[in-house]
Order: structure tokens, then sequence, then C-alpha cells
């Protein structure tokens, strides 16, 4: 879904960006979840009849926490609110595996609206990959090619009340809850080659995994609208979030030819996060021009990773005290926050301004080292708009941003699949600041609506990811590397020349500015990219509904090399049945298989190649509307 939103970015990995930039706030329902975070890895469980809107927030009001420079997508689940019994079930079924079942069931009364959604799948996400490690020094190459999966069964349930008190004054609770069971089976063919490109060993790495990962949340809300005005509300939430894994993995290094010695490595994960949300909001609308907003936000993350790698020595299992570890990660932030608003019949104005404090503590249990941040920021917001016509609207907006670093940014120990390119964190990773303004004009004629805005970003102590080489083993980590000025044109158009056809297009390009040394080198540099997406809607004969949507994103230079452009096409095609009350739906994802991700690192001393694809994806799917309800894609979603 988010692939066919405006201005938002998916690549095979599953990392979202918005308008080229990863540092993307991801919120379910106005709130940072446990479903949306980077270790849980847990968007996957949120499926599309789940779905009600999904809502970007570039330019955010100072109303919203100040997490995420690129901005904010929120992702708003479903919650009917009609009166009796509606409810709709769905059955997909897909290649690669991509099998799914779910269930929405809701009853709205004077007093209560009950709602439920159930889900369960098995899906099997297959990932090809070529690597390539090159010593300049001693010319010696490291290849790698191989299949990765992830293969896992899940199921997910959320309950949930409304209890309308009286007419103004509603209490809200629900919960959720999800489980997976992954295989993740891989194998990977190694080739060690001399200066003459003559191999001098060849051997295979194959890896065992399996985990289990409980997840869920529990969210509880009140909500008081006061006589004198709807608008003049009060709401408080308390929200909180929870996920585990228990992971072991088991991996053989082979030799088939060469020199290569038999070695044999596992390792055991054990992972607990918890995360709880305290929001407060008040609204007072002084006349019907003049708003007021106050409030504040208290998020406390508390995470724990025991991570544990142990080499088959002699026939015994020695634990590698070189990667084993226990990362220990406690955040708190508070923010309070203000903001005015003047909304005219053309002209608006908002004004806000918001204070945050993180506390930061990190811990590596083993060997005593340990982090600590805190520090307070302001970040005031600015928004203004005037309506020249009832076609044509301008506005203008500022914001200050931050970018935290997250668990996995942070954790020196995380991946070793490939123990020739291995993920680390860095613990002393510093927060990246951004402040963006924009310019938007909006036209909205008969047939045609367009958007035009320019940005311009400014970004400090901006993380990159930075490859270090030693021994043909590449490891890559976050690093805190100068400055980056962006500056940058974004065009959203939607057609609709007739009844049955509608075109949507999006462009997106930017030029940024980096400055900035590490280890004693400049990474001074200037460049651009740009993406396009387009999808085009028909409507034919016998209630049949086609859509074909195209995307692309040029080659961008990064501050040790270059990304590759990638591409790739989608189709979709749905019939209505039973006078809209059941919907059958065919789609491929990625028609050509031309989606991959491909980067190349060309440095003084070494050299990296890396490669991925996922490949092709087939879904049929059927759903059925009961009640009041209407029939509801179920796609299996996608995991981050």
């Amino acid at each position: 879904m988010l692939d066919n939103v405006p201005s938002v970015e998916v690549n095979i990995e599953g990392q979202i960006s918005l308008r080229g930039n990863a540092g993307v706030q991801i919120l379910i329902n106005g709130k940072p979840s446990v479903l949306a975070s980077d270790e849980s890895n847990a968007l996957g469980t949120i499926t599309a009849d789940m779905i009600d809107k999904i809502e970007v927030i570039t330019n955010p009001s100072a109303k919203h926490e100040a997490e995420g420079t690129a901005g904010i997508i929120n992702i708003v689940l479903k919650k009917e609110e009609r009166k009796g019994v509606n409810g709709s079930f769905s059955v997909n079924t897909g290649w690669p595996h991509n099998h799914s079942a779910g269930l929405s069931l809701n009853y709205r009364t004077e007093k209560f609206n009950l709602f439920s959604q159930l889900g369960a799948g098995y899906r099997s996400l297959p990932r090809y990959t070529k690597n390539e490690n090159r010593d300049l020094v001693d010319s010696l190459s490291i290849l790698g090619d191989g299949v990765e999966y992830r293969n896992e069964a899940f199921f997910n349930v959320l309950l949930g009340a409304d209890y309308h008190i009286d007419a103004r004054n509603v209490l809200t609770l629900s919960g959720f809850f999800a489980y997976e069971l992954e295989n993740q089976p891989s194998k990977t063919d190694f080739s060690q080659l001399d200066a003459n490109d003559a191999t001098i060993a060849e051997w295979y790495r194959e890896e065992t995994t399996k985990a289990g990962n409980p997840k869920g949340r529990y969210d509880l809300q009140y909500k008081r609208e006061f006589k004198d005005n709807k608008k003049h509300t009060l709401e408080l939430s308390t929200q909180g979030n929870f996920f585990a894994k228990a992971q072991s993995s088991s991996f053989e290094n082979i030799g088939t030819a060469g020199s290569f010695l038999d070695s044999y490595q596992r390792t055991k994960t054990a992972f607990k996060e918890a995360r709880y949300t305290f929001n407060a909001d008040y609204t007072k609308p002084f006349t019907k021009q003049i708003t007021m907003e106050v409030g504040s936000q208290f998020v406390i993350t508390d995470i724990s990773n025991d991570y544990e790698v142990t080499d088959l020595i002699n026939d015994t299992w020695v634990s590698n005290v070189g990667l084993t570890n226990v990362f220990e990660y406690d955040q708190k932030v508070l923010g309070v926050y203000a903001t005015g608003a003047y909304e005219g019949k053309k002209w608006g104005v908002k004004l806000g301004l918001r204070l945050e404090h993180t506390d930061l503590k990190t811990l590596l249990v083993n060997t005593s080292e340990n982090n600590r941040q805190n520090y307070t920021n302001l970040f005031p917001t600015f928004h203004t708009s005037y309506k020249f016509s009832e076609r044509f609207s301008m506005q203008v907006g500022y914001s200050r941003r931050i970018f935290r670093p997250r668990l996995w940014d942070l954790n020196p120990f995380f991946n070793i699949r490939n123990n020739f390119s291995i993920r680390s964190g860095n613990p002393n990773l510093l927060p990246e600041f951004t402040d963006g303004a924009e310019l938007t004009s909006i036209y909205i004629l008969e047939k045609l609506s367009m958007n035009l805005s320019v940005y311009y970003r400014y970004t400090t102590a901006v993380i990159e990811r930075v490859s270090v080489f030693e021994d043909n083993v590449n490891t890559y980590m976050p690093m805190n590397i100068g400055q980056r000025h962006a500056i940058g044109v974004e065009f959203n158009a939607k057609y609709t020349p007739t009844k049955w056809l509608s075109i949507n297009g999006d462009f997106n390009y930017n030029y940024f500015i980096r400055k900035g040394t590490f280890d004693q080198a400049t990474f001074d540099f200037n460049a651009d990219q740009w993406s396009a997406k387009l999808t085009t809607k028909f409507k034919l004969p016998w209630d049949i509904d086609f859509e074909l949507s195209g995307n692309y994103k040029s080659k961008f230079k990064n501050v040790q090399g270059i990304t590759r452009h990638s591409y790739f096409v989608n189709a979709g095609i749905r019939k209505k049945l039973m006078k809209g009350k059941a919907v059958i739906s065919f789609s491929v994802r990625d028609i050509f298989a031309t989606r991959v991700r491909e980067n190349e690192i060309d440095q003084e001393d070494f050299y990296l190649y890396s490669f991925g694809q996922r490949g092709r994806f087939l879904t049929l799917g059927f759903s059925y509307g009961f009640g009041k309800g209407e029939a509801m894609q179920y796609s299996g979603g996608r995991r981050r």
C-alpha cells in the first residue's frame, strides 16, 4: 500500500523513505507503536483490510512529536461505527507463498461500539543476493551468491470497545496481539580469488534460523467535548507496546574446493521491548477563527537484547567474546507544546512551539560500556495558507525536527548472516536535526487537481552508514558525518478525463550538498536524485476495475559510493460481485522482476558490491461483507 502513496518509497528490504529521506516517523493512529518500530519488523501484521487511510505529513505542526526529520507517516486503522452488526471476511493466496484469512466484526448500539479483527496466514519472502568484497591492497576477492528466505506463519487479533458515557464523553479501550513463527533458511556460495582471478577456495555458508515473536498493544483513550463547542475538547490517552523475540541460528561453513577449513557457528537472541506513551491534548476555540492547542506527551522505551555467538572449536562450543554481549537501551522523552491558529475565509496562520527533553542510557553489560545522552531542544513550527479562489490556494510551512538513533543504530551486535558483510550499530551515535521549509501551491480544476511543492531541508550531524574494511570483511555501521543541504521540488497530479479513467502521477527531485569528514577523510560532494510514480486506473464494464502502476528511482551518490537506479511495474484487477458485497481480485507485484537494490563502493584500498532482489509476487483474493459492511481487500500485508 505504501508503494502507492505519493512521496513515499519502500525498497526491497522494506526501508521506508519520504522524499528520498529515510528519517521517517511511522505512527499508528497518531501514536508511536511497536508495530511500526524497526526492531519488531512488524508492519507485516497490519493487513490491508485493517487500514482506513494513510496520512503523509511532510511539515508537521508542534502538536506532533518532533521525531522524524523527513516527516510523519500516520497509518490510521479502521474502526467501524455504523449501528447494528457489520463485518467482512477475506481469504488470500499467492506465490511465492502468501496465504491468509481475515475476519472483521463490529456491533454498534447507542452506548457501545464493539469492534474486532482476526487474521492468520503464512508467507515466504525469498531474496536473491550477490556480494563482492575486493581488497585492492593484496588483490584478494571474496564473492558471494545465494538465496535468503524469511518464512513466516502469523496470526493477529484486535479487540476494542467505545463506551459513549453520554453525548459528550467517550471512553475507548482496545488491545492488539500478534504472534509470528519465523523460519529463515538460507544458503550462500562463496569463493576466494587471487589477483589473477584464479580460485583459491570455494565453500558455502548455510543458515538455519527459527524464532518466535509475540507482540501486543493496549490503548486507553478518553475524549470529552465541552458543552459550548464541539471543537472544545480534552483528550487523554495511554498506550503500551510490547514485543519479544526468541531466536536461534546455526551456521555451517563447508568447503567444496581448495584449502578451506570447515567451521560452525551458533547465535542466540533474547530480545524484549516495552514502550509506553502518555498523551494529554486540550483544544480551545475562542472564536470561529481563533483556536489554541496545548498538550504534553511522555514516551518511555525500555529494551534489552541478549546476544550470544558461539564457535565450534575442538568439538566444543565456545562463546565468541568479541561478538557476545547484553545491550540495554532506556530512553525517556518528555514533550510539551502550544499552538495558536487563525483561520479566516481566505487566509490562515498557525504558530507552534514544542519543547522536548530526551534522557537516553545504553549499556553493554558484559564490558560495562555505557553511553548517556541528556538534552533539551525547542522545535518551532509555522504554517500559513491563502485561498486565492475556490480553485487555487498556496501554503507555506516551516518546522524543526529530530531523528534520534534507534535501537539497531546503537546496538553494536546485530547480524552475521553473511560473515563477510556484517551490519553493526554505533552506541556513540548522536541525533540529527533538520530545519525544513516548503512552499506548496494547490490547483483544483474540474478534471485535474495538482500540487506543486518546493522544499528545503538543512540537516546537521547527518547519520550515514559507513563501511570499514579489514581482512576482506566489510563492517558497516552508522556514523554522524557533517551537514546536508537539500533543495527539492515535488509535483503530484490526478487527472480524470472520463468516468472510466483516472491517472495519478508523482514526481520528486532534490539536489543536495554534503559536507563532512570521517577518519581524516573529507566527504564533500554535490549530487541529486529523483523518483517518479504513475498509476492508471480503469473502470471497465461488468464492475471490473484494472490498475497499472510504475515506479522509478534514480541512481544517487552517498558518502562512499553509489546506489544504482531501480524500477518496477505492478498491476491489479478486481471484480465486484453480489451488488458490491463481494470482491475478487488478482494482482502482480514487480511484473518484470526488475525491482532490485544495487550498491557499489569504490575506495582507495577496497571495493564493495552488493545486489538484492525479491522477484515477482502474485496474489489472488476474495472478500465478502455482511450486515451493513462492505467487502474489504486483505493482502496479507508487507513486512518492514
